[in-house]
């Protein structure tokens, strides 16, 4: 037990830090020192214990997903690539990062075919500068790819030549499936082109359902290159629920791909609960509500044989919102995202993007004044957010039960990675502080605690994690700065550590044996 005046000033300095918004606590061996200590049977507890039933994190778990047109817009500039390639693999650490290929333009874009002209609707033409700058990426970042084939413009023919030209821009074995279509939920509902004298058209008759995409998926999988399929990337509450109309009829199917949005932009009133502000993208629905919507579909598929992946999910619709998507909201929102989907089941998120949208991860900006001729990179809040969940749960580690009170605002999580460490992420969603006690069986040392700060939830910059940044502009795709981890003594068997408001810790401990065998070794 610390002296009552110790306890005062280790919550003093705790209460003094500005603003943490995110911490991530690694722990020593027992043998390590630290500046200050915790105090004993502090405030309420919270112990780890026991595997979830959710399967172990897959690989790639956490992606990235581009429109067609972003392909170039990205990564065109060979000067602006290695910056693209370090933000993307850092999401995937040790790991071949999945990346998608996809969104609304999978029905706008075609390969062009000698003597053969393009519907009408195709009006993103995928040319050999195309396929050179996507081969290029995908070769750099050692990628496994998903890439969607257009199915819209109905000709199996086209979509076929189009999946050669893209399996042979990636590269052997880059292609992990290619996926039929993009939300063919709406292709009777909106315009797929507007005709010279405005009249819309449809790429399907009205009611065009899942029962009819399955007949479609069918007889693209007769012509399709012999590399797994996907489907069936939608995004419509009606059709996650008819999954079982598609899943088991689809020949070849060997991913099944969802799409999730916890607000809406688009055609959405002010009033609606799905209007897109900060305290709806921070309300539960749009976490647990979010994954629960995916949670049968991921249970079918499994019944199957097969992974479900979010392919694409960001925090708004229709390119999201600006002051909401582009926030320190957002990086807190997906990082609590993630875990809900993790927990459900799914295979991996895939995180959508494109230039101009607000909820952009990354955005290639102008050079600032000084720093020469040359764009560079901005990050935004989200990636942080990202970035945090990836080096918290490496690939292979398995979610365990945390039991014990806690505030409502308080989301908690805990993983068991492969190398037996344990991190219980800790997320305070809410306007007051919170000071709590961790309980891990067998851990012993030292934590370390390196924060992610924003001046508030409505920060669009000046983010950090651990002291570093990539900055206001980043021409290399690396956090810049020097790493300034806290540390915290265990007294009794506790971790205590305070949560600011609006704010998440991720604490990493290990256990007494793993810590004398990194001594012995």
């Amino acid at each position: 037990m610390l002296p009552a005046a110790a306890r005062r000033r280790a919550r003093s300095r705790a209460a003094g830090a500005v603003a943490a918004l995110t911490a991530i606590v690694a722990l020593g061996t027992f043998l390590a020192l630290g500046p200050f200590a915790a105090a004993a049977a502090p405030a309420p507890v919270l112990s780890v214990g026991g595997a979830l039933s959710s399967p172990p994190v897959a690989p790639g778990f956490v992606g990235i997903s581009l429109e067609y047109s972003a392909v170039p817009a990205y990564a065109r500039d060979p000067a602006m690539r290695p910056a693209l390639v370090r933000l993307i693999q850092a999401l995937a650490p040790g790991q071949r990062p999945v990346l998608r290929i996809g969104g609304d333009s999978t029905d706008w874009s075609q390969v062009p075919v000698a003597g053969k002209k393009l519907p009408a609707g195709d009006t993103y033409v995928l040319t050999p500068r195309w396929m050179a700058t996507f081969g290029a990426l995908v070769r750099a970042l050692h990628a496994r790819v998903i890439a969607g084939v257009n199915l819209e413009d109905g000709s199996a023919t086209l979509a076929a030549a189009e999946a050669r030209a893209l399996i042979a821009a990636a590269g052997p074995g880059a292609m992990q499936a290619l996926e039929v279509g993009n939300e063919p939920e709406l292709y009777g509902s909106f315009p797929w082109y507007t005709t010279r004298a405005g009249v819309h058209i449809t790429g399907r008759p009205h009611g065009y359902d899942i029962a009819d995409y399955a007949q479609d998926f069918a007889a693209y999988a007769r012509v399709l290159p012999p590399v797994p399929l996907a489907g069936p990337a939608t995004g419509g509450a009606q059709w996650m629920q008819e999954l079982q109309q598609f899943v088991p009829r689809a020949p070849r199917l060997g991913l099944v791909t969802v799409h999730l949005y916890p607000l809406q932009r688009c055609f959405t009133p002010q009033v609606s609960d799905v209007y897109p502000t900060i305290a709806h993208l921070l309300a539960p629905t749009s976490s647990v509500g979010l994954a629960a919507r995916a949670a049968a579909d991921v249970a079918l598929a499994r019944a199957r044989g097969l992974p479900l992946r979010v392919d694409e999910m960001n925090s708004v619709s229709c390119r999201g919102k600006a002051g909401v998507s582009d926030t320190f909201a957002s990086a807190l929102w997906i990082l609590d995202a993630l875990f809900q989907m993790a927990q459900t089941g799914v295979s991996g998120v895939n995180v959508h993007t494109l230039p101009g949208s607000s909820y952009q991860p990354f955005e290639i900006v102008p050079p600032s004044t000084g720093s020469g001729s040359h764009r560079q990179w901005r990050v935004s809040p989200i990636y942080y957010g990202m970035l945090a969940f990836a080096r918290a749960v490496p690939a292979g580690s398995r979610l365990e039960a945390l039991s014990g009170k806690q505030p409502a605002q308080l989301r908690r999580w805990a993983v068991r990675t492969p190398s037996g460490q344990t991190n219980v992420v800790l997320i305070n969603e809410g306007s007051t502080g919170q000071e709590l006690s961790l309980r891990v069986p067998g851990a012993r040392g030292v934590a370390t605690i390196t924060r992610l700060q924003a001046a508030s939830l409505t920060s669009t910059a000046g983010v950090t994690l651990g002291g570093q940044s990539f900055g206001a502009r980043t021409s290399t795709g690396q956090l810049a700065g020097v790493s300034a981890p806290a540390r915290l003594r265990p007294s009794q068997g506790y971790y205590t550590l305070s949560v600011p408001p609006a704010s998440a810790a991720i604490v990493s401990l290990s256990s007494w044996r793993r810590s004398l065998r990194s001594i012995r070794s």
